[in-house]
C-alpha cells in the first residue's frame, strides 16, 4: 500500500496529538485504521478516549487504532476487534477464525469477501508466511 502526502499529514498529526509512534496507516470504508507499536494502544486512544475524539474533531476523520504484535494471532484478534473471535489458530500456515454468531461471521468477511481480502491484505503485508485466512 502506498503512502501519499495525505496519508502523511495524518500519520504526523497522529502521533503529534497521541504522543505514539505509527508503524502504518490506511484507509479503509471511509476510516483511517492506524497500526501503532506494541504497547502503544492505549497511550494513541487517550483517558476515555480523549486523543481519538480529538484527532476526529479536528480531521473530521473516522478512526480506528489497533496494536501491531509479532504473533500473527495477536495481532489478528486486535484487528478485528471489537468483534469477539471464540477461536483463532494457525495450522500449516492457515488462520481460521471462529466466531459464534452468523452476525460477526458476516461482518467479517463482508460485502463480497471486501472485508476478508482486506484483512488478508494487512495480515500478510507483516506476515508474509500466512497462506490464507477463514472464517468459521
Amino acid at each position: 500500500m502506498k503512502i501519499n502526502l495525505e496519508l502523511i499529514q495524518y500519520i504526523n498529526y497522529f502521533e503529534k496529538t497521541t504522543r505514539s509512534k505509527v508503524k502504518d496507516c490506511f484507509f479503509e470504508d471511509q476510516k483511517l485504521i492506524f497500526i501503532v507499536q506494541p504497547g502503544q494502544a492505549r497511550i494513541a486512544i487517550g483517558k476515555q478516549g480523549i486523543n481519538v475524539k480529538k484527532f476526529t474533531e479536528k480531521t473530521g476523520k473516522k478512526i480506528k487504532i489497533t496494536e501491531f504484535n509479532e504473533d500473527p494471532l495477536i495481532f489478528i484478534k486486535s484487528l478485528i476487534s471489537p468483534i469477539k473471535a471464540t477461536n483463532i489458530e494457525e495450522v500449516d500456515k492457515i488462520i481460521t477464525i471462529s466466531v459464534q454468531s452468523t452476525k460477526d461471521k458476516g461482518l467479517l468477511i463482508g460485502r463480497n469477501a471486501k472485508n476478508l481480502e482486506n484483512l488478508k491484505k494487512h495480515v500478510r503485508k507483516y506476515f508474509v508466511h500466512i497462506k490464507d485466512i477463514k472464517i468459521q
